[in-house]
């Protein structure tokens, strides 16, 4: 019965959206891009139709993505996107304003968690909740945060890597970078435009990544043909290029990534720093399903790591317990507005 909807979690990512509800699972997964008409301001598309806009659009009609680094770069936009979403997920029929469970990353100012919980009340929201990342990244890998233990989470998504160390519901140490998988896409682009003079645009960069893409260096390596735009000629050509290449390409991304895992250990205290040596780290998000990336952790660290199971939708798995179970988590994690 749709219009008994009366709670929904928004995963709401720098690069894909999704939108949870208890009961039913992932209903929505859409990128978090919105197409605007500059002649009237209005909003053309959202999501799916708006990301196949990017880059093929008429002058007037712009294509891009309220959230950068994981947080609100564009109020109006988001509120609009929200909207769209909010009721994409409800149906036309749910007259029911839904109670609705934003993440945030662990670094979200408090004048930027506002911003996400005013744009959700604007859409439509009756409450608006917001969890920081991590804590719903480890909810969602089935990580049992209310024990005395630690337990470290590194979720990477496209435009932050959070890291924190949980324990008893809570984040006793933790730190977001801006290197995540747009970051790496870039580097990638970078790489490309620099060797073989070839221009690419992002969607291509990540394609590539996905194909072939490596944290550390391989022995069999993979190929993939790269087309793109000869910056000399003007016209379309084709490059081949191989695992190992991308592996340099990305190295410091994943440098920066590395740094700041070892910044939250050094932060973390002894008794949970040994917990997380036992019990190795968990690793969720879309970009840490980068090929060896567990393995890249491990040899810079000492300690081992895992892929968390459906890493790509961990946090908005959370989102869906942290709902079922309001009235628990209301005391430890969740910021009301």
């Amino acid at each position: 019965m749709a219009f008994f909807i009366r709670k929904l979690g928004i995963d709401l990512g720098t690069a894909n959206t999704l939108v949870f509800v208890p009961g039913e699972g992932i209903v929505l997964n859409e990128p978090s891009v919105v197409a605007i008409s500059e002649l009237d301001n209005k909003v053309v598309a959202v999501g799916n139709e708006a990301k196949d806009m990017i880059g093929k659009t008429p002058d007037h009609i712009i294509a891009y993505r309220p959230m950068k680094d994981g947080v609100i770069a564009d109020y109006r936009v988001t509120e609009a996107m929200l909207r769209y979403y909010i009721g994409k997920a409800l149906g036309k029929w749910n007259i029911i304003k839904p109670d609705v469970l934003i993440s945030v990353p662990a670094g979200v100012t408090s004048t930027e968690r506002r911003a996400v919980i005013e744009a959700a009340i604007k859409a439509g929201a009756r409450n608006a909740y917001v969890v920081k990342e991590p804590i719903l990244a480890a909810i969602g890998a089935g990580v049992p945060i209310y024990e005395p233990r630690g337990h470290m989470i590194i979720d990477i998504g496209g435009g932050t890597a959070d890291i924190a160390v949980i324990s008893l519901g809570g984040i006793v140490a933790s730190t977001s970078v801006k290197h995540a998988g747009n970051k790496i896409d870039q580097a990638i682009a970078d790489y490309i435009k620099k060797t073989f003079n070839l221009a690419i645009g992002d969607k291509t960069a990540e394609d590539a990544k996905i194909a072939i893409g490596s944290a550390v260096p391989i022995e069999e390596e993979l190929v993939y043909a790269i087309r793109g735009r000869d910056f000399l000629t003007g016209l379309p050509r084709s490059v081949e290029i191989k695992t190992n290449e991308l592996v340099r390409a990305i190295d410091g991304e994943l440098r920066e990534i590395v740094k700041a895992i070892k910044t939250v250990f050094q932060d973390t205290p002894p008794e949970l720093a040994s917990d997380i040596i036992d019990q190795g780290v968990i690793m969720t998000g879309g970009s840490s399903q980068l090929r060896n990336f567990p393995e890249l952790i491990y040899r810079r660290t000492g300690v081992k790591a895992r892929l968390a199971e459906d890493a790509l939708f961990c946090v908005v798995k959370g989102t869906g317990v942290a709902l079922e179970h309001l009235e628990t988590y209301k005391k430890s994690i969740l910021a009301k507005h």
